[in-house]
C-alpha cells in the first residue's frame, strides 16, 4: 500500500524527504524484515495475552517424553501472529499488481484459515469435556478431519499450478542464439526480447512459456515436465505440472506439520529454509547472476523478496516466544501455513525439485512416520504383534526418548538444515 501511495505521489510530480527510497527494492527488502520482526517481538506479546485470557491453552497427551506436562495450558494458534507478521508487511511494501506476490498472500491466508479452523474445533472439544465435567481426552479425531485438511491443500495445489501455468505474467526468459526469430510465434502473438550488453557483448533473451524446473546435478540443469508424457501428448503437459504441484504442496506442508513437535524447532528450520529461497529468487530474477550460474532467469521475482523477508523475519521474530520454553505454540494455523509458503515460493522459482535436499528435515520427519505405522502394520499382520523401528515418530520424539534434550534436538535440526541448504546452493554449480 505504502508503494502504491509513493508511486502514486510521483506521478502527480509530489516529492517528498525520503519517497524514492520505496523505488529501491533492497529498501524495502531491509523494511519488511524489520516490520516483522517488530510486529512478532512486540505485538505478539499481546496477542499471546489475549490467548491466555481467553483459555486457548494446549493440551499434551501423556507420551512418556520429558518435561511434557509443563507445556500444558501453553497458548497455542501462535500462528495467527506468524500470518499477521507476514502479510502486514507485504500489503504496505509490496508491489501487490504482481503475480507472485497476490499467490504468495493467497497461500499464506488459504494453509492460515485451515490450520486455524482445525485448532478452533481442537479447543472447543476441550472446553465442552469442562463443561460437561469430564475429564479431556486429547485424540487424532479432534480438530478438523484428515480428509478435509487434504481437501483443502489440493485445491491450493491446483490453483499454484493453474496459475503458474496459464497466467500470462509467468514466463521464463531465454537466450537467443544465432538469427533473431520471427517476430511473431506460432499462434501469431507478437514475441517480446530484452537485449542486455553482457560482458561487452549484446544478448537478446526471448519469453517462453514452458514448463520446466531446475534439477540438480545434471549437466543441462533444466527439467521439462513435457517429457514425462509422450510427444503426442506434450500439450496436455499441464496436467502433469499441476499434479506435480499438489503432491509438493500437500507434503511440504503436511512436513512442516509433523516437524512442530517441539520448542522452536519447525519455526528455526523454516526460517532457514526461507533464507535459502530468498538466494534461489534473487539469483534467477537477477539476469547478470543467472547468467553466470547458468540458470534459467526468471522476471519479475523481485518483489517476491520483499515477501520472503517478511516470511524469514516472522520465523525469527517468533522464535522470542517459541524458543525454549515455549511461550506459545504456533499450532497448525502456523504449522501448515509455514510448510505451504515454503513449497509455494520453491516451485515460484524453479526449484521444486531441490526439496529433498534443503527440506531434508521435513522430509525424513514426514519418513519416519510412514515407516512407524507401516511397519507396525506389517508385523501386526505378520506376527500378530506391532514392532516398531524408532522408540516413537516423529523421529524428533525418538531423539527425546534416548534421553536429549529438546533444545539440543532443536539446535542440531537447525545446524542440519543449513548444510542441507548450503548443499542446495552448491548444486547450482556442481554437475
Amino acid at each position: 500500500m505504502l508503494y502504491h501511495f509513493f508511486d502514486w505521489l510521483a506521478s502527480q510530480k509530489v516529492r517528498f524527504p525520503g519517497s524514492n527510497l520505496f523505488v529501491f527494492q533492497t529498501f524495502r527488502i531491509m523494511l519488511a524484515l524489520i516490520f516483522s520482526l517488530v510486529i512478532t517481538t512486540v505485538y505478539g506479546k499481546n496477542l499471546i495475552r489475549f490467548l491466555q485470557k481467553k483459555q486457548l491453552g494446549e493440551t499434551v497427551r501423556d507420551l512418556g517424553l520429558a518435561g511434557e506436562q509443563q507445556k500444558k495450558g501453553t497458548p497455542t494458534m501462535g500462528g495467527i501472529i506468524l500470518i499477521l507478521a507476514i502479510i502486514i508487511p507485504t500489503l504496505l511494501l509490496a508491489n501487490l499488481d504482481k503475480v507472485y506476490i497476490r499467490l504468495m498472500l493467497l497461500c499464506t491466508v488459504w494453509l492460515g484459515a485451515i490450520g486455524f479452523v482445525d485448532d478452533y474445533l481442537k479447543i472447543r472439544s476441550r472446553k465442552r469435556a469442562k463443561e460437561k465435567g469430564t475429564e479431556y481426552k486429547k485424540s487424532d479425531s479432534d480438530g478438523l478431519a484428515g480428509k478435509f485438511k487434504i481437501f483443502g491443500q489440493v485445491m491450493l495445489g491446483v490453483i499454484v499450478g493453474a496459475t503458474l501455468y496459464f497466467n500470462q505474467s509467468v514466463v521464463v526468459k531465454r537466450e537467443v542464439l544465432g538469427a533473431i526469430p520471427a517476430v511473431t510465434s506460432k499462434d501469431g502473438k507478437p514475441v517480446r526480447y530484452d537485449s542486455v550488453r553482457i560482458d561487452g557483448k549484446t544478448r537478446v533473451f526471448v519469453d517462453a512459456k514452458s514448463v520446466i524446473t531446475t534439477i540438480p546435478f545434471v549437466k543441462n540443469h533444466e527439467f521439462n515436465y513435457a517429457r514425462l508424457l509422450p510427444k503426442k501428448w506434450e500439450d496436455y503437459a499441464y496436467i502433469v505440472y499441476i499434479l506435480a504441484v499438489i503432491l509438493i504442496v500437500t507434503a511440504v506442508s503436511n512436513g512442516a506439520n509433523i516437524t512442530d513437535g517441539l520448542d522452536g524447532l519447525a519455526t528455526g528450520v523454516s526460517a532457514i529454509i526461507g533464507i535459502c529461497l530468498g538466494i534461489f529468487a534473487y539469483v534467477s530474477g537477477n539476469i547478470r547472476f543467472a547468467e553466470y550460474l547458468n540458470i534459467m532467469y526468471i522476471p519479475n521475482l523481485g518483489e517476491l523478496s520483499i515477501f520472503i523477508a517478511a516470511f524469514v523475519g516472522a520465523c525469527i521474530g517468533f522464535l522470542w516466544y517459541n524458543s525454549y520454553p515455549a511461550q506459545v505454540f504456533m499450532g497448525d494455523t502456523g504449522s501448515l501455513a509455514l510448510g505451504g509458503i515454503i513449497a509455494a515460493l520453491a516451485i515460484i522459482v524453479r526449484k521444486e525439485l531441490l526439496i529433498p535436499i534443503f527440506c531434508m528435515v521435513f522430509l525424513v520427519e514426514n519418513l519416519s512416520v510412514v515407516l512407524q505405522v507401516s511397519w507396525f502394520k506389517y508385523t501386526k499382520r505378520k506376527y500378530g504383534e506391532g514392532r516398531r523401528i524408532f522408540l516413537m515418530s516423529p523421529l524428533h520424539h525418538h531423539y527425546q526418548k534416548l534421553g536429549y534434550h529438546e533444545s539440543k534436538i532443536a539446535v542440531r535440526f537447525w545446524i542440519i538444515t543449513i548444510l542441507c541448504v548450503a548443499m542446495a546452493i552448491v548444486t547450482l554449480k556442481l554437475r
